[in-house]
């Protein structure tokens, strides 16, 4: 699918109906190019914190001050651009796990193979590492010591008697700790995780976070005194809350195992070794690969940390294992497609690792070679200034959150570039950065936080964002309205194309999705001029089959954005999706949401708009054809919090022939 110039940006199937715009020209041979793919894998930052100052190091030839239509590209020349990249396009399909021969249980011993097998079978660790008859009291043998830094905001919050979730204070006196009183999920995973032990063990002398811990943790117990028969009943007993919440009364046992109180501190290990074997019989129901993760996590270190341990550490291994296989796709990314669950895993990984370290003991290799593949798919989606983009359900992550996880992690690598299967596509142009999402949304089974977010993409220059997604859907509960939680979710929340207000693929409540987006067709390649031994541009083409079953029409999206980062062109296509046309009309909008402090100024054409940033800079952007509005929109910030920004609307009436419009967002001198 090769092009032979930027004025034909789109394929020679093209078909376009009786009201399609006619496509505005895409750039000449003579603009100089974008990144080359030696270029590209040598200027991808290795590190999740650097940041650019917002200017880019080529300024645009453009005038200062110039009239909008000064952003129009001039007619190109007719010499042909050469395509160095004749790979063929890929059709992306969502849920395809690694092969469980990538991961294979650790090798042991045919006695400790004989041991997992029988603990596996039910036989209790005692009869299978002491002797009968023998009791063996309940203690931690070893302080683990976690790596990863909790909020010393939220810790401060918690002394002073409240938990702090996205900025939203709840009193903890008022906390329903036996969930008969729903409480928003955000703070229901701080609850029941136990997470916020993490926060309040960051930068507070333990004599003092110490009673507020015993306090908290005392009033859980109560609430909760047993553990139900099975899973389900209730948040407290998810099987993802439940291995988090082990796993941090373990990690942070100084702060819940060192009062005064002996009674609590025997209860306190009662309840873990009560969890532990609960977790044994109930870990494989869990509700998505990374709550099984977090019981698997929990199960081996219980084994490392509790007396008569190696029996349920040789059955944890095995199964973590198998499920980090069945965690992630090949590229290394979760198969619910979302960076929170992606940090959520690398967490557990790391603090698991915490516990072999404190017991001497040396960690499969399997979860070393996970850590490697889970980092770079993460800073694949991280800006210029470090911090997150506003994918499934994510929020801008703060660049020191981040930054601090990935130090954890020990692992040093560069973003990943072209992760195909967790479909996030990433190019670096001097200081711009482009974001696209190019795969379907992730399987219902695996959806946490689903959006209908295909074809998506988020831009941002230096230490600024341009173009943003709404984010934020898991924040919901915190200063976020819950009720806005479905809206964050929808494609309209995102930076694409939406048909007749229809999301792209069905949002459904609880995180959930439906039908619609089934595949994505992706192309990626460098175009560069005859002669030139560096890239003119970087060139992204999509489908999408999510409006076919319902409209007769695939979207399909080309992106192009030259090497200094000063030009981003982009043409949107309808194309009918069988051969039998249909007649009448659709609405259509194509969204681009602004990142926060843009100021933006209409043209006076209405085709157009100005966006001056803070640091000075000024780009334009420009519609082929069509009237560009700006309407007031919302992105979720770092702290979870909403955030009132604008967003330009291309909108109008497209045949259900087809129609193609072209847009430009330009810098200017």
């Amino acid at each position: 699918m090769a092009d032979t110039s930027f004025r034909d940006l789109a394929t020679s199937d093209t078909h376009s109906g009786d009201d399609s715009s006619p496509a505005m020209p895409l750039g000449a041979a003579s603009e100089e190019g974008a990144l080359s793919e030696a270029d590209v894998s040598r200027d991808e930052n290795p590190a999740p914190h650097n940041s650019g100052d917002g200017e880019n190091a080529e300024a645009s030839d453009e005038p200062a001050g110039a009239e909008p239509a000064s952003a129009e590209p001039d007619e190109p020349p007719h010499s042909e651009i050469s395509d160095e990249n004749e790979a063929a396009s890929e059709i992306i399909e969502p849920g395809r796990s690694l092969a469980l021969a990538d991961f294979s249980p650790p090798s042991v011993h045919i006695g400790a193979r004989f041991v997992r097998m029988a603990y596996r079978l039910g036989i209790p660790a005692s009869m299978l590492t002491a002797p009968i008859g023998k009791k063996v009291r309940t203690r931690l043998l070893a302080t683990v010591s976690s790596p990863i830094m909790g909020d010393a905001v939220a810790g401060t919050a918690l002394r002073a008697g409240h938990f702090l979730v996205h900025g939203a204070k709840t009193p903890i006196a008022q906390v329903d700790f036996g969930g008969a009183a729903r409480v928003t999920p955000p703070l229901e995973r701080v609850v029941h995780g136990f997470t916020w032990l993490a926060d309040l063990d960051a930068r507070s002398p333990r004599e003092q976070a110490a009673p507020v811990a015993e306090r908290i943790l005392a009033a859980w117990l109560n609430a909760n005194p047993k553990p139900p028969a099975r899973p389900g009943k209730g948040p407290a007993w998810a099987i993802g809350n439940t291995g988090t919440r082990l796993l941090n009364w373990m990690v942070h046992a100084p702060l819940v195992l060192s009062g005064i109180d002996k009674s609590l501190r025997s209860r306190t290990l009662g309840a873990i070794g009560e969890t532990a074997r609960w977790l044994d019989r109930n870990v494989q129901k869990a509700e998505d690969g990374v709550a099984e993760v977090a019981g698997w996590c929990a199960i081996v270190a219980a084994g490392l940390l509790l007396p008569d341990g190696q029996p349920r550490r040789l059955y944890g291994e095995a199964g973590l294992v198998k499920a980090l296989g069945e965690m992630v796709g090949d590229d290394g990314g979760v198969l619910s497609r979302s960076p929170l669950a992606q940090m959520e895993a690398i967490a557990l990984l790391v603090n698991l690792r915490a516990c072999y370290e404190a017991t001497r003991r040396d960690p499969p290799d399997a979860i070393e070679t996970m850590l490697s593949l889970l980092v770079p798919p993460l800073l694949a989606l991280t800006h210029g200034d470090g911090s997150l983009g506003g994918w499934q359900g994510s929020w801008a992550v703060e660049a020191g959150e981040i930054a601090s996880l990935i130090e954890a992690s020990r692992v040093r690598t560069r973003p990943l570039r072209d992760a195909r299967q967790w479909g996030y596509q990433r190019v670096l142009a001097q200081k711009s950065l482009l974001q696209f999402d190019a795969a379907p949304p992730p399987m219902p089974r695996q959806a946490r936080y689903g959006c209908a977010s295909t074809l998506a993409f988020e831009f941002s220059t230096g230490s600024h964002r341009l173009i943003v997604n709404c984010g934020g859907a898991a924040s919901a509960g915190g200063l976020t309205p819950v009720r806005l939680e479905q809206g964050l979710r929808a494609t309209a929340a995102h930076s694409t194309l939406v048909l007749e207000n229809a999301n792209s693929t069905a949002v459904l409540i609880n995180g959930k999705i439906g039908s619609g987006v089934s595949e994505v067709d992706i192309d990626r390649r460098t175009l560069a001029a005859p002669g030139d031994s560096t890239g003119a541009a970087t060139r992204l083409e999509a489908s999408h089959n999510g409006y076919a079953a319902r409209f007769g029409l695939i979207h399909r999206r080309i992106l192009i954005l030259r090497d200094d980062g000063t030009e981003l062109r982009g043409e949107d296509l309808l194309l009918p999706s069988g051969r039998k046309g249909r007649r009448g009309k659709l609405s259509f909008a194509i969204r681009f949401h602004l990142g926060p402090d843009i100021d933006v100024a209409r043209s006076e054409d209405g085709q157009g708009a100005s966006l001056a940033l803070p640091d000075g800079s000024y780009w334009q952007f420009r519609a082929g054809a069509g009237e560009v509005s700006v309407e007031d929109s919302i992105w979720i910030d770092g702290q979870g919090r909403p955030i009132p920004v604008q967003q330009l609307v291309i909108q109008g009436m497209v045949s259900r022939g087809g129609g193609n419009f072209a847009w430009l967002l330009k810098k200017m001198g």
